[in-house]
């Protein structure tokens, strides 16, 4: 898997089977014959972005490496409702013990992919980049990060030894913009970003030569104007806070380079797949 490391992977699916089945799958080893084999396939209840196919195969074959799962799309795909995404065969008992574990990893991502994607349909033909943030389901991330890519858009920092981002705590905690006076002195080998919720901040900040800054919270008028401002300058802007479907394309007009999205992840529906056995 070139998005996660396999072994990290694997433990994912593993504690995912491991809390779902608990000591054995009392129901279907109670009334299935252990040599019954069937032909199964997944199905599209919906219009989706397909994102998982590999997760939920390695959830089946992580129970029984002789199930065979072929897939019909590949992870990006536009899917219409009723329409077999993948055909499943196999032990009965397998599939059938596997089945929830599989359809949770492969319904949540393609809910991720699926919102991201309308989100970066809906700024069209504007320029802005759209970006997720760290607020994802703990140890899922690396999951939920591959779906929004999936879907079109961005990964902001996945973990936060990979760039300075100083935001309004910790401007409290410094006392405000003169606690970054040493932010020159930063290693260069780190972007850095500062947050502002106003142009007087962002003035502040601008004076500072960060890499990016966030506009936190700013209301379209003044995102344009800090667009003007910071005309000459390389510092880019990403627009955050408060940006919904009903406004992300007034976002994205202002100019702003990224614009991050929070329910990309912490709040997306998963989408309706079924597993339905032929």
């Amino acid at each position: 898997m070139n998005y996660i490391n396999g072994q990290d992977l694997k433990q994912i699916i593993k504690s995912a089977l491991k809390e779902d089945i608990g000591k054995r799958d009392i129901t279907t080893q109670t009334f299935t014959p252990a040599k019954k084999y069937v032909n199964a396939v997944l199905l599209a209840k919906q219009d989706l972005i397909i994102c998982g196919l590999q997760v939920a195969s390695l959830a089946f074959r992580t129970l029984d490496k002789n199930i065979k799962f072929r897939a019909k799309f590949c992870d990006g795909d536009f899917v219409r409702r009723r329409r077999v995404i993948a055909h499943i065969s196999g032990k009965a008992r397998s599939i059938l013990t596997a089945e929830r574990v599989a359809l949770n990893f492969l319904t949540l991502l393609s809910g991720i992919s699926t919102q991201t994607r309308i989100f970066v349909n809906a700024i069209k033909p504007n320029k802005s980049s759209i970006l997720d943030t760290r607020k994802t389901i703990p140890c899922f991330r690396l999951l939920e990060k591959y779906a929004v890519r999936i879907g079109g858009g961005f990964n902001h920092r996945h973990a936060l030894d990979e760039m300075i981002l100083v935001k309004d705590n910790h401007l409290k905690v410094l006392g405000g913009y003169q606690g970054l006076k040493s932010l020159r002195k930063i290693d260069k080998k780190y972007q850095v970003e500062l947050e502002v919720r106003n142009l007087k901040e962002f003035r502040q900040a601008l004076k500072l030569k960060p890499d990016i800054i966030m506009l936190d919270n700013m209301g379209i008028k003044d995102m344009k104007q800090a667009v003007k401002i910071r005309h000459k300058s390389h510092v880019k802007l990403e627009a955050s806070g408060g940006i919904a479907l009903k406004n992300v394309k007034k976002v994205a007009s202002t100019g702003v380079d990224m614009i991050s999205i929070g329910a990309l992840t912490h709040s997306v529906k998963s989408v309706d797949i079924s597993l339905e056995i032929l």
